[in-house]
């Protein structure tokens, strides 16, 4: 996928004021309307111009794209980092009305997922506050033992002379045990507060895990990789395994090979019911790096004969 410049196509830098955003689109687009437009490429260029002025001209979803950083070209491969998008506050249910335009895979790459939320956009104004929705970022052990978190959101905005800027609010949030990966967290009247006498609305922390050393959730399961030694998988063993809830023994069974999958039931994300641990085994050999480990395996191939790929014809 390549990245594309919304300012250089605009022709605009990257300080410009909503104004200056303004009245370069509407430039642009009476250049490159193709009911008036002369040139070859204009309903190309109108369509480029238009998703450019979608993104700059809404705080929230410029904001997010100045987040990605100015070290990219126009048309250099690019693909978003995990997680670049948390910690940014919006309006409704992500990205506004973003979706639909028949815009390119870059910007729905980082502006379509989001701009279907459960708490979609308003279209007009009433007394009570319009919802806000945020992305955090937590451990996977605030969901196992639940916790009390300050999170930090930037939140959007545009000062006195029209030009985007970020100002930060801190919250303190209580993140259930057994909260899973995508669930919400409401926080009521913490949105956009109300006109007149109407409530403020409310802020909807969309929960992801930081990725964990040792496992992989989903949903209420947890899945990890355990490295094991020939003879533990050939001989079968009982070994000390990690778990979020501490060690516990786990059963290799005899003639257990690299893939071999065991479940530890209950041991996942707590609830009703709990999830369960899968375990897939990792056949790991120990280095031949010493002369009596490199006699050991010639004594081990000699003894054996083993071959691994006879399946296959050689």
């Amino acid at each position: 996928m390549e990245y594309r410049d919304y300012y250089q196509i605009m022709g605009l830098k990257r300080d410009a004021s909503q104004d200056e955003i303004k009245r370069a689109y509407r430039k642009l687009a009476r250049k490159y309307h193709p009911d008036v437009s002369k040139e070859s490429d204009a309903e190309e260029r109108f369509k480029e111009v238009g998703e450019a002025y979608e993104v700059l001209k809404d705080p929230e979803k410029r904001a997010a794209y100045d987040h990605l950083g100015a070290n990219y070209r126009a048309g250099q491969e690019f693909h978003p980092p995990p997680d670049w998008d948390s910690g940014f506050e919006f309006r409704g249910g992500g990205f506004t009305d973003a979706a639909g335009g028949g815009f390119s895979d870059f910007f729905e790459e980082l502006f379509g997922r989001q701009a279907h939320g459960a708490h979609g956009f308003r279209s007009r104004f009433d007394a009570r506050g319009q919802d806000h929705h945020a992305k955090v970022v937590v451990d996977l052990e605030d969901s196992f033992h639940g916790a009390a978190r300050s999170i930090s959101l930037q939140v959007p905005s545009l000062d006195a002379q029209g030009r985007m800027q970020l100002t930060s609010r801190t919250l303190n949030v209580k993140i259930p045990r057994g909260i899973r990966e995508g669930q919400m967290i409401r926080l009521a009247g913490q949105g956009m507060p109300g006109m007149g006498q109407g409530a403020g609305g409310d802020l909807y922390l969309e929960i992801h895990f930081r990725p964990h050393p040792f496992y992989r959730a989903e949903g209420r399961d947890l899945h990890m990789q355990l490295p094991v030694t020939p003879w533990e998988a050939a001989l079968g063993d009982t070994v000390t395994v990690p778990t979020p809830d501490g060690k516990v023994d786990l059963k290799i069974p005899p003639g257990s090979s690299s893939g071999s999958k065991l479940r530890l039931k209950g041991r996942g994300l707590p609830g009703k019911p709990a999830g369960d641990l899968y375990i897939t085994l990792s056949v790991v050999a120990p280095p031949a790096n010493t002369e009596p480990a490199r006699a050991a395996y010639r004594e081990l191939a000699s003894q054996l004969a083993f071959n691994p790929r006879a399946g296959m014809g050689v």
